[in-house]
């Protein structure tokens, strides 16, 4: 997926180069994914990167919009994957619901309170887009949320280290169906944001001068959180029983889905 938008005024941001940047060593090297890996803040490729190489096989199998059934017939046929990030989305929950217990026998709770916030808070970088963005919506709900996890989860930014820009080239390129010269006269050699979503460059289209920010989506992160959503949705039908809810959580969560996939893109 592949957005155009104009920009009122340059975004602060590297220089524009004379002509895209060249594919090659060079390129990865600007991108961030150099020989050292990625940064420190980018917790989900440290701790959930391989959702994105298991979704590139599975993405040109999913539904392009948000689609229950579709998804459902795609990860049903990968046990193995669900089953990984079950344990994954598990443990890491599980590990921090002791820690509270814990807190809560010795009598510690609020003493710890902003510590558990603040561990709350990596635990959802780290498991990726779909907890970063549940997060931010439970976010804006004070009256159900307390402050000293709003303090925290105010702080979430979905920052990721970027991909190779050679290939966020390349998708430029199949998606416009022209080489980047003809299309742009100049363009940032890296991303001037970069996010779980995908990442943008700052262009100057060659047929009116006009600066235009270029937004590419991160391949996979359709596989990414569609899985999670599939994960979640049987989550959500469970507490629904064992909790004997009388919302209907699964719908709520295909409403919030829904308009993930649309307002973004996926």
């Amino acid at each position: 997926m592949l957005l155009l938008r104009p920009l009122p005024l340059p975004l602060p941001a590297p220089a524009l180069r004379a002509r895209p940047a060249a594919r090659g060593p060079r390129a990865r090297a600007a991108s961030g994914y150099g020989a050292g890996g990625v940064s420190e803040e980018d917790a989900f490729t440290r701790c959930s990167g391989y959702l994105f190489e298991e979704g590139l096989a599975t993405e040109g199998d999913l539904p392009t919009a948000y689609d229950i059934p579709g998804i459902a017939r795609v990860y049903g046929r990968r046990p193995l994957l669900v089953l990984r990030r079950s344990l994954q989305i598990g443990t890491s929950f599980g590990r921090w619901f002791a820690l509270r217990y814990l807190d809560s026998l010795n009598d510690r709770a609020d003493d710890m309170f902003e510590v558990r916030a603040a561990q709350l808070r990596r635990i959802l970088l780290e498991l990726g887009p779909a907890f970063v963005k549940i997060a931010q919506a439970v976010s804006s709900r004070p009256d159900v949320i307390p402050p000293e996890y709003l303090d925290e989860l105010s702080l979430l930014q979905d920052r990721i280290a970027p991909f190779s820009t050679e290939l966020a080239f390349d998708i430029i390129e199949k998606e416009l169906q022209m080489p980047l010269d003809m299309i742009f006269s100049e363009m940032s050699p890296r991303p001037v944001a970069a996010a779980s979503l995908g990442q943008v460059y700052q262009a100057r289209l060659r047929s009116n001068g006009k600066l235009v920010a270029v937004k590419v989506q991160r391949p996979g992160v359709q596989a990414v959180i569609s899985l999670d959503i599939y994960i979640l949705r049987f989550l959500a039908g469970v507490a629904r029983k064992v909790g004997k809810f009388n919302t209907d959580l699964q719908a709520v969560l295909d409403e919030w889905a829904s308009s993930l996939f649309r307002v973004n893109h996926i």
